[in-house]
Order: structure tokens, then sequence, then C-alpha cells
């Protein structure tokens, strides 16, 4: 689960929300990373792509509850993620992929997260500091 750990520069450290409407078939959990796709939040098509949301929410369960409130991605905020797949070392700058749960990052794919900080971390579910730019 991606979650926020800083808002560099900024006088409050809490995002405003934006709601957006769910594609029908995208089960959303807390800490998702989405994107839109004709005007509907749904996860990223591919592991490299960037992630242009962070869910705040869980996905509604009725016809009436179709928006989801989001975390827009900006290049200052940093984020804690755990990482996925089989572990490998990776330094500050590196690129990693979103793991396959859209919650994690892949550290053995290149991608569109820059690696911040590894926050001391040698095992798979290890949370390191991530930017999305």
């Amino acid at each position: 689960m991606f979650k926020l750990l800083k808002i560099e520069n900024a006088r409050m450290n809490v995002p405003s929300p934006a709601f957006y409407d769910i594609a029908a078939a995208t089960t959303v959990s807390i800490g998702d990373a989405l994107v839109l796709s004709s005007g509907k939040l749904v996860k990223p098509s591919t592991a490299t792509a960037k992630p242009e949301f962070i869910a705040m929410g869980e996905k509604g369960v009725t016809a009436e509850d179709t928006k989801l409130a989001v975390c827009r991605c900006a290049p200052n905020q940093l984020w804690g993620v755990p990482c996925s797949g089989t572990f490998k070392s990776v330094v500050p700058g590196a690129k990693v992929a979103l793991g396959t749960d859209y919650a994690s990052v892949d550290l053995n794919a290149t991608g569109a997260i820059t690696v911040e900080n590894l926050n001391g971390a040698t095992a798979v579910d290890d949370e390191i500091v991530v930017r999305i730019v």
C-alpha cells in the first residue's frame, strides 16, 4: 500500500482529495496506484506506467457509490511503499516499477517510480521511500 509520508515545502501534510468514477470491474483498496482511462479510474495497464493517483478509500459496492477519493501524485510527495517480488538491492535514484498488486514496487523492473531512500530494507515487504515523477 502506498502511504503518503511527506509533502515537501507544503503548509499541510495532507493532500486535497479528488473524486472520480471507478471503471466497472475494478476492485480498489486504500493505497492502490491508479490512472484515468476514458474519464474513469482504473489500475495501470502496465507495471511500468506512471501512477496518476493513489486511492484514499475502497471501491463502493452500490450503484450509487461509484466515486472514489484519490490523492493526485505530485513530484513533491514522498511515499512509503513495500517491496514485492524477489528482493534486490537498489540505490537511491533508481527507477522501479509497480508491483503486480499495484500497492507495492518491484525492485527488479524499471519503471516511473524513483527510489529516494531504502530505509534499511533488506527483504520483500520491507518499506522503502519513493517519489512518483
